[in-house]
């Protein structure tokens, strides 16, 4: 699957003190992604993780109360070894299948990530996140995408200062 050329790309950097491939690390196991992936408020657990071209990462993530998983699949196309993963992912149910995302029911139903690991050096890496539907998403999900580029900041905000507390917690 190809992102859309129908809108510009949601990209969200930020420079993290780690060496590189640490950051890939605490990117590429579930035991680490539990710790930090998601917004604040959150907690991740992952039902199962192949972590290989054409493998699949489902995960969930719980909200603080307990009362409400939201459970999304990623599928990795491309991995390029401490510089590159490219992926797909999808909100999805506790089984596997694509699902809608439960608070925006037309949020696009497959996204493209391409997640780039910059060295810096002196032990300091640039994570870039670019983010887009895919090709074939409908106009209302593109529009959905669009307009919650500002949210989507807010949200990659707090869950990189989730991942520079994890990496100090780590190093």
């Amino acid at each position: 699957m190809k992102p859309t050329t129908a809108i510009k790309p949601h990209v969200v950097s930020r420079e993290f003190d780690a060496p590189r491939a640490l950051v890939w690390k605490v990117n590429t196991q579930a035991e680490h992604l539990e710790k930090w992936l998601g917004p604040e408020g959150v907690t991740g657990f992952t039902k199962s993780m192949d972590f290989c071209v054409g493998g699949k990462y489902h995960y969930a993530q719980r909200s603080a109360d307990g009362s409400f998983n939201a459970w999304g699949i990623m599928t990795y196309l491309e991995i390029d070894p401490i510089d590159r993963i490219v992926s797909i992912q999808s909100f999805s149910d506790e089984d596997g299948g694509i699902g809608t995302h439960p608070m925006a029911p037309t949020w696009p139903k497959v996204m493209h990530w391409v997640m780039d690991f910059e060295d810096l050096g002196n032990d300091r890496t640039e994570l870039s996140v670019t983010w887009l539907p895919v090709e074939g998403s409908s106009a209302e999900e593109l529009a959905m995408f669009d307009s919650a580029r500002e949210g989507m900041d807010g949200g990659w905000k707090g869950t990189f200062d989730k991942l520079a507390a994890y990496l100090n917690s780590v190093k």
